[in-house]
């Protein structure tokens, strides 16, 4: 497995790395600034290849910050080897996610960030946005680069394949295919209106974890993301109402 940086905005670069036995890219994301930050831990299996690719950008020793959409394997499993490798590194999250996990499992004190407080790093700028069960998890929740308008979708807009480190091309499609695969989204009647919350932030590049960057139309992939979850929801409840229930 080959471990690949690119730089998808200024100053933002998709670390990569393609895992064939999950037929997935599993990305992480250097926001470079004065304080830098990692968006996505990785995998703790595959922390050698992914710090040497970071290593590449910056001394480890200078990252400042550590962030992750919610805590899963992929998300956060390296979480305390990117602590032991940048003595000044602290984890940052939402609070279910401090409270319910990080406070636990992080090997030093995490910060909390509240919902769309705004994080000051120096020439960057990233503001958290609190989106629970979306696409899993009650701590689940994402940042926006303010600088870049850049949103950090973690597992949204997951697909299947290697992918290239960036893409106008269709992105809903490749999505709508993946999470009829694996089911991993928490569809509840917040989760279209959710999304659309996030197209309203009008980011102009999406950064996603399982797939390229996208540098298309991002709030209307957003939105046509939004109506399909609308959609299946419908389709759900409708097969319950219509099933016959013995009593």
């Amino acid at each position: 497995m080959e471990t690949t940086v690119h730089e998808i905005a200024d100053g933002i670069y998709r670390v990569s790395t393609f895992v064939p036995a999950a037929n997935l890219p599993f990305n992480q994301y250097l926001i470079l600034a004065e304080e830098p930050m990692l968006f996505h831990a990785g995998h703790r299996q595959l922390f050698g290849q992914v710090s040497e690719a970071v290593a590449r950008v910056i001394p480890l020793r200078r990252l400042r910050w550590l962030t992750f959409g919610h805590v899963e394997a992929d998300e956060c499993g390296a979480m305390n080897r990117w602590l032991q490798a940048a003595p000044d590194c602290q984890v940052v999250h939402g609070a279910a996610g401090v409270l319910v996990s990080l406070n636990d499992l992080a090997d030093r004190p995490p910060r909390t960030i509240a919902d769309r407080e705004r994080m000051e790093l120096g020439g960057k700028s990233i503001r958290w946005i609190n989106t629970p069960h979306l696409p899993h998890g009650w701590d689940a929740g994402l940042i926006c680069e303010e600088s870049t308008s850049t949103l950090f979708a973690g597992d949204l807009f997951t697909a299947q394949g290697p992918a290239a480190a960036s893409t106008d091309a269709d992105i809903v499609s490749p999505a709508i295919d993946a999470e009829n695969t694996f089911h991993f989204t928490a569809v509840t009647a917040s989760t279209g209106p959710v999304i659309r919350t996030l197209a309203d932030l009008d980011p102009s590049a999406l950064a996603l974890m399982h797939g390229p960057a996208f540098t298309g139309a991002a709030p209307e992939a957003l939105r046509s993301l939004a109506d399909y979850y609308d959609g299946l929801l419908r389709r759900q409840l409708t097969e319950r109402d219509d099933r016959t229930w013995i009593t």
